[in-house]
């Protein structure tokens, strides 16, 4: 027998980078001789990059109302139908009165933002296409909170105003449309209500669009519009039936939320789509790790949920409005309730052995609508309070060597105050560890990149974290 080769062993500094960067009480490390209960309690604790609620972010969450959340869904539903081919001049029933009593509250909320915030109609005139018969108006409900100090970076949340019954072309029946989605835009308005009042560093867009159950139509324009004035829109969340936590066979979750977060981008071109592959990284889209930066900031006893992130782009055979920000090359993704309701969602309003059905606010579950606006919350005001992502990050690849040299640009927030390293090992979905670097641009990491990912993410000075930004490679 040969005799065994001694084990290499391994230099001081790459010893000192695997014992420093383990975050104390964060992620751990599940090995194979795990009991399965700690196998399963490994995936609720929290991620090496998360990020507790500061004080102001606990005031403004205690403000968000599920009795204010109900009056909305109420008063929507009130309006009889709220279909994009529904009346737009009729001043109780019909898109437009739902249309009209949206930007009156939206004003409202701007009343109070001391000229920070604005409040407007942006419509179109969508020609015939599928499912628009003919040429017909639609209608987003736009208020912008704008940033005093980067208004420049963008985040957005939205949900659709418009509602519909079974029969996608019924412009006329009645369709509550309390679930789908009420639930999203009473989010967006809450949130808008709330933060009006405060002062974020980014700006932040409140939005209630139209057209979305005929093909996103409003998304679509609202996407196209920020495209085209070079709006750096750096996250945007839309909230797409997240009324109700019961499933179709009664049982309940009220304390998960799901965010579906697609992987390899839709806009990725293919000479980006052959370096991913060759690198790997599919995993690591801006929008998933927008997803992880919702889990680092809203997975935690303030919010009271636990977030799901799906690593799917959507549903089968559905799509929600993100999906038009994500074909414009934005990181975006969808909140949804955990288990939808299939009895209930897109049904005639009837009754059946002396039980009401259809979308109505009934079957809604208003704290837990409130707790889903709390997620959205903890992540928009985060992100918008902390440096925006960095830009141009890259590994140095010319070099062979069993080191990493890691290499971005500096921002431009003026409470800057450096950058930290995070990795994983590469069968791993959330970053493990992570490394500060200081003030500077570049670093190297005495591990080899051909066996883990890398990312990089800002800090300012207040201790506020950025989404990563996941490297590519620079030969």
């Amino acid at each position: 027998m040969r005799p065994m080769r001694p084990e290499r062993p391994v230099s001081p500094s790459r010893r000192t980078v695997l014992a420093a960067t383990a975050t104390a009480g964060a992620a751990t490390v599940v090995t194979g001789t795990a009991t399965a209960a700690e196998a399963s309690n490994a995936s609720t604790r929290p991620p090496a990059t998360a990020q507790p609620p500061t004080p102001e972010l606990r005031a403004l969450l205690r403000e968000i109302d599920p009795a204010r959340i109900e009056a909305t869904v109420r008063r929507l539903v009130s309006f009889g139908t709220r279909h994009t081919l529904s009346t737009q001049d009729d001043p109780v029933r019909g898109i437009g009165a739902a249309r009209d009593w949206i930007l009156a509250e939206m004003r409202s909320y701007a009343a109070t933002s001391g000229g920070r915030m604005t409040a407007e109609l942006q419509s179109y005139v969508q020609e015939p296409a599928p499912r628009i018969p003919t040429a017909t108006r639609i209608t987003n409900i736009v208020a912008t909170l704008r940033g005093s100090v980067t208004p420049e970076r963008v985040y957005v949340v939205s949900g659709h105003y418009d509602s519909r019954v079974t029969d996608v072309m019924d412009a006329t029946s009645d369709s509550p449309g309390a679930d789908d989605d009420a639930s999203g835009v009473a989010v967006a308005m809450e949130l808008a209500r709330v933060m009006a009042r405060r002062r974020p560093a980014a700006t932040i867009v409140f939005a209630a669009v139209a057209g979305e159950e005929q093909g996103l139509y409003g998304a679509a324009h609202m996407a196209a519009r920020f495209k085209a004035a070079g709006t750096d829109v750096q996250g945007m969340f839309t909230n797409d039936i997240v009324g109700a936590s019961r499933a179709d066979d009664g049982t309940k979750d009220p304390y998960t939320i799901r965010l579906f977060a697609e992987g390899v981008p839709t806009s990725e071109t293919p000479e980006q789509a052959a370096t991913r592959r060759s690198v790997g990284g599919e995993n690591d889209s801006p929008s998933r790790q927008l997803a992880r930066f919702v889990r680092d900031t809203a997975d935690n006893p303030a919010t009271g949920m636990r977030v799901r992130v799906v690593y799917r782009r959507d549903r089968y055979r559905r799509g929600g409005d993100h999906i038009p920000f994500l074909e414009q090359g934005y990181a975006a993704a969808r909140f949804t309730e955990p288990a939808e309701d299939f009895a209930h969602q897109h049904q005639d309003v009837r009754v059946e052995d002396g039980k009401q059905y259809g979308d109505l606010p009934e079957f809604c579950d208003f704290p837990f609508i409130a707790r889903v606006a709390r997620v959205n919350a903890a992540a928009l005001w985060t992100l918008a309070q902390a440096p925006g992502a960095p830009r141009s990050a890259r590994i140095l690849t010319a070099a062979l060597t069993n080191s990493t040299e890691l290499v971005w640009e500096r921002g431009a927030e003026p409470d800057l105050a450096g950058y930290e390293v995070v990795w994983r090992e590469t069968t791993a979905s959330e970053w493990t560890h992570v490394i500060p670097v200081g003030d500077v641009t570049s670093h190297e990491v005495d591990l080899s990149k051909d066996n883990v990912f890398f990312g990089v993410r800002a800090v300012n000075r207040t201790g506020l974290k950025s989404p990563v930004t996941f490297p590519s490679p620079q030969p």
